[in-house]
């Protein structure tokens, strides 16, 4: 799994840079994927808003088969191309907007007919495989093959595939945040304080960045309201 990341680091900085150019602009970047690749997908854009607070329309996950496909197997809901292209114009993409195709064969039709469809709207495309034999009938903008090699279940791509996958959606988004501003060093300094736990790490960041003492960091946050940013506009 290094390896194949290893590989694909020049793609995968490309991505960074597709990705944030969208973003800066208003662009939103929409994940699609079936069975395990659209899990990740939703995963990593879910976990966009509470780590660096963005809104939850800037990044987006849409997986085959819909909400119950997150936690039930909805066998057939990836063999239509028409549904992948029905699912980008149920959101209204534009050519404002980049699409990341996952799937770990290269072949998958949901997706593919998903990428297809962001072409013809004029959206920046992105697929992402682990299978660099696969057929290439359909040319995107930026194609990432992680040569993550035979699964040791074969066919199991939720192991090697989906861990590589996994990986590489986060250096994506991460990489993406980090340039549009909302980390400062290593720390997120737009990361939403919805609970006890976030709360605490906002003051330890305000803390840390300004070396003062927790409870004064607190004070600050709470003179923000516990917006992070705006407490270290303070300073």
């Amino acid at each position: 799994v290094g390896e194949a990341l290893r590989e694909a680091a020049a793609a995968l900085g490309r991505a960074v840079e597709m990705v944030s150019g969208v973003l800066q602009k208003n662009g939103r970047l929409f994940y699609v994927g079936a069975g395990t690749s659209g899990r990740l997908g939703v995963l990593d854009a879910s976990e966009i808003p509470p780590t660096f607070g963005a809104p939850p329309e800037m990044v987006q996950g849409i997986i085959a088969g819909g909400v119950t496909a997150l936690y039930r197997s909805v066998e057939g809901a990836e063999d239509e191309r028409g549904s992948g292209a029905l699912a980008l114009d149920e959101r209204a993409v534009t050519s404002a907007d980049i699409v990341c195709g996952i799937t770990a064969s290269g072949r998958t039709p949901f997706v593919l007919g998903a990428l297809v469809e962001a072409k013809k709207r004029g959206a920046r495309t992105i697929l992402l495989t682990c299978n660099p034999a696969r057929a290439r009938a359909e040319e995107f903008d930026l194609e990432i093959d992680l040569t993550t090699g035979p699964e040791l279940l074969t066919g199991s791509t939720r192991l090697k595939a989906g861990t590589a996958t996994k990986i590489a959606l986060n250096i994506i988004s991460t990489g993406a945040m980090v340039a549009l501003g909302k980390v400062r060093g290593n720390l997120m300094i737009d990361l939403a304080t919805s609970n006890t736990k976030l709360r605490d790490r906002a003051a330890r960041l305000v803390a840390e960045l300004t070396k003062c003492e927790y409870a004064e960091a607190v004070a600050r946050l709470e003179r923000s309201n516990w917006n992070l940013r705006a407490a270290l506009r303070e300073l």
